[in-house]
């Protein structure tokens, strides 16, 4: 038995409330529950209950046991002198006010049908599970599901949020600067996301700005800083990169000391940073301002337009600067331009409309809907017990549902834990 169980028996009535008495015998009947506290001091602020002839306005603790209280020290702490009611799953001492009358004592052992505490079990304390609900999440009603992973969502935008906000507040509130932090880690993937995040941070955005002009210059920029145009070659693209990174590093006094190295070992050749660098190059190069154009796009089809860009010419024939391929035009892929989207950009229009104290959550949902749905363990593992990813909204809420809730057993706070439970 878990405290946190007591709490939501307490919280959303799920009991005999109509049959309650005290240890001593008296009748209790609860007007209110009072509002869940989540801090230190007592667990329900300003409940009203009716016990016996008498009512009262005031907290409620929850303990497994009467004599936690002691354990608690509450005997000693004003701020427990308000309690009116002392409610546990099992009585084994009075527990009395500071004029020695008793707190009255509701024991719940007598109280919880029996339906409920076996549901409860049978989610808590199997073991060997992925997730707590691991053989009953098929049959999860699809209603309830439905609106759970919705908030869900909504939820892991507003963690995004506080991420986004802390670069805001390193950037001085530069959304532009955000934006291309962003893109760049995201276009770096896994495997060069903290590089080309390491990469974005050590340019000022006023410089890449001044650069976007030129599809070279802009290149230079992030080829020199990355640290890819240290090795020797005698490729004249190459070299004339290296000039031009010569001349802007001296310009704008550059360092690129803190940069993390890029990465080519086990990625695929359209994946290799050289091509991930030169594609964001070409965004930049060709959406002179790309935050406002984020902005004003309310459309998917109109994202993938903005995002269709590819590689320079150079790479067409390349994917290092020392070995020719064969010839092919290397554009943003619709797979890659939905990551973007996921991860950057409805992210970044969620918090700039949050901040502007505009919500935009419908249009937000409507685009989430509309991408398919992520690939990778956790949305396969939820698949396999049910199929219930069919958009990134969908993925996106379930990658949620498992690092938020599952893995931290927070199932009483989960739509799906809670229905389990008492049906």
């Amino acid at each position: 038995m878990q405290e946190d169980f007591l709490h939501y028996i307490w919280k959303h009535k799920k009991i005999q409330i109509n049959k309650l008495k005290t240890a001593n015998g008296e009748t209790i009947i609860v007007n209110t529950v009072g509002h869940h506290n989540l801090n230190s001091g007592p667990d329900f602020f300003n409940a009203q209950l009716t016990i016996g002839n008498q009512l009262w306005a005031g907290n409620v603790e929850i303990h497994l046991k009467s004599s936690d209280w002691f354990l608690h020290n509450h005997e000693k702490d004003k701020a427990y002198d308000n309690v009116i009611l002392h409610v546990v799953w099992e009585h084994d001492t009075d527990v009395f006010r500071k004029d020695q009358t008793i707190i009255p004592t509701l024991e719940l052992k007598g109280f919880i049908s029996e339906g409920v505490l076996d549901n409860y079990e049978k989610l808590f304390f199997k073991p060997n599970k992925w997730i707590n609900c691991e053989y009953d999440f098929a049959s999860s009603d699809d209603f309830v599901l439905n609106n759970w992973l919705e908030r869900l969502y909504l939820e892991r935008l507003e963690r995004k949020t506080k991420e986004i906000e802390a670069l805001l507040t390193a950037s001085k509130n530069d959304w532009e600067a955000v934006l291309f932090k962003m893109l760049a880690k995201n276009f770096g993937l896994k495997v060069n996301g903290d590089s080309f995040f390491s990469l974005a941070k050590s340019i000022d955005f006023s410089i890449l700005r001044k650069s976007q002009s030129d599809q070279q210059t802009l290149e230079a920029l992030l080829f020199g800083q990355s640290g890819l145009l240290n090795q020797e070659t005698e490729e004249p693209y190459s070299i004339s990169l290296v000039k031009e990174y010569q001349f802007l590093k001296q310009k704008f006094k550059l360092e690129n000391t803190h940069v993390l190295p890029c990465y080519f070992f086990r990625l695929r050749p359209s994946n290799f940073p050289t091509i991930r660098l030169s594609q964001l190059a070409s965004l930049y190069y060709e959406h002179q301002n790309l935050f406002s154009e984020i902005l004003e796009t309310n459309h998917l089809d109109h994202y993938y337009k903005l995002l269709k860009v590819s590689t320079s010419k150079f790479w067409e024939t390349h994917y290092t600067f020392q070995k020719k391929s064969k010839l092919s035009k290397k554009v943003l892929t619709k797979p890659f331009m939905d990551l973007l989207l996921i991860n950057t950009i409805l992210p970044l229009k969620f918090c700039y409309a949050k901040q502007k104290g505009e919500i935009i959550n419908s249009d937000i949902i409507k685009i989430a809907v509309s991408i398919t749905s992520e690939k990778n363990s956790i949305i396969d593992a939820f698949n396999n017990l049910k199929k219930v990813s069919k958009s990134a909204l969908d993925s996106q809420a379930l990658i949620q549902l498992k690092t938020a809730y599952c893995d931290k057993n927070k199932c009483l706070q989960c739509a799906v834990g809670n229905a389990l439970i008492i049906k």
